[in-house]
């Protein structure tokens, strides 16, 4: 044993096997010699009853100076009760956010969500997070991290705000799971992007003209009955497409659509007499559940999507979604003055905030009521007025 020092190391004899030689200052810390030439310092320790070596680095790399200063910092969280060598052991083999993506699919997504949502959570972990994050260490991964990651998507605010919501998800589940420490999510408040909300409306002019571009695609057989009825159904009801395309013959009463599980859900939607008319007008297959029929026998229709191209184009309404609909059946019912409370019963909406969303479309119906009250009490202070007048004159 003597000092490791910068002349010492470097006059260690080259042997034909590697061997070990000890500080006689800082106990624990050695440097290694291998046959090679090269010479590698260490930090040996026991932990519990076990023998321990943490490798600190590699001379000409760092000065013995350097490693001496390492050992003696390597040492002293030994004597804290810590064990550096478990602890490098467990973050080079900790799990990445590649393996947590898989157990939150595996594990929380099959078990948890509806369709349509594990759809959208597998397609942003393929597009987004597992190309940009999935290698790195879920211990590793910091609010910095985060906020790169949110600001390169800044091209499509929509998606960089469900990425940046999807992480927050992934680490809460982390930490549910041990994988990281409690409260140490680093998505959680990233700023999200102002994002521009495709509300389209139709206007009472669309609206005809909609309405006789389906009576004439009927009429001359130009659609089928299903995907004219599906369309209708979707206007007269407010409901989402998926509620409609998967509508069975079953869940049909004389005043309701029946719904076993929805996007928020069971639900119970009121079926008003328009909608209950075409419903009463549609063949039926026999053996088939389903009321929207498509080409393939015994099953339902599945994409509405090529029928509506043609249809809004030739109303010439061609930038409406089929979920526009949905909006236009919301903005009629504000401006017939329906509280928002009852609109968000009939649309399914799992809190009274989405539904807000629409409630500057009652602007005309809370200025008719306005009036109405105003002319009321205008009424009655006139009528007050002319009495005292009366009694005057007298």
């Amino acid at each position: 044993m003597f000092k490791l020092t910068k002349r010492s190391v470097e006059g260690l004899e080259i042997t034909d096997s590697d061997y070990l030689i000890w500080d006689q200052d800082v106990r624990g810390f050695g440097v290694r010699i291998y046959p090679s030439g090269k010479k590698t310092y260490l930090v040996q320790y026991r932990a519990g009853r076990r023998t321990r070596r943490v490798t600190i680095g590699q001379h000409g790399v760092l000065t013995s100076d350097q490693a001496r200063t390492e050992a003696k910092q390597l040492l002293a969280a030994v004597a804290r009760g810590q064990d550096p060598s478990a602890l490098r052991h467990a973050k080079r083999h900790a799990p990445t956010i590649a393996g947590l993506c898989d157990r939150f699919l595996d594990e929380y997504v099959d078990q948890q969500c509806k369709p349509t949502t594990a759809r959208d959570y597998r397609s942003i972990i393929r597009r987004f997070i597992r190309p940009k994050l999935g290698p790195i260490a879920i211990s590793e991964i910091n609010r910095a991290d985060v906020v790169a990651f949110h600001h390169s998507l800044r091209e499509t605010p929509y998606q960089a705000n469900r990425a940046a919501s999807m992480l927050s998800k992934l680490f809460n589940l982390a930490e549910d799971w041990g994988l990281r420490p409690a409260g140490s999510n680093p998505a959680r408040r990233i700023k999200k992007y102002r994002e521009e909300e495709k509300k389209r409306y139709l206007s009472d002019d669309e609206q005809m003209r909609l309405g006789e571009v389906l009576a004439e695609a009927l009429e001359e057989g130009s659609e089928t009955i299903h995907a004219v009825s599906a369309i209708l159904l979707l206007i007269y009801t407010g409901c989402r497409l998926s509620e409609i395309l998967t509508l069975r013959w079953d869940y049909v009463t004389s005043h309701h659509l029946e719904l076993p599980d929805s996007k928020t859900g069971r639900r119970r939607i009121p079926l008003p007499r328009e909608a209950y008319e075409i419903l009463a007008e549609m063949p039926r297959e026999n053996g088939n559940p389903f009321v929207i029929l498509g080409d393939v026998e015994g099953q339902r229709l599945v994409n509405l999507q090529k029928p509506w191209n043609r249809i809004r184009k030739r109303a010439g309404i061609p930038d409406v979604r089929m979920h526009d609909l949905r909006h236009t059946y919301a903005s009629v019912a504000m401006k017939d003055g329906i509280d928002p409370f009852t609109l968000k019963e009939i649309l399914g909406h799992k809190n009274l905030t989405t539904t807000l969303r629409y409630a500057h479309l009652a602007d005309e119906a809370v200025h008719r009521a306005a009036g109405s009250v105003a002319a009321r009490l205008a009424g009655s202070m006139r009528k007050r007025s002319q009495r005292r007048s009366l009694r005057v004159v007298n």
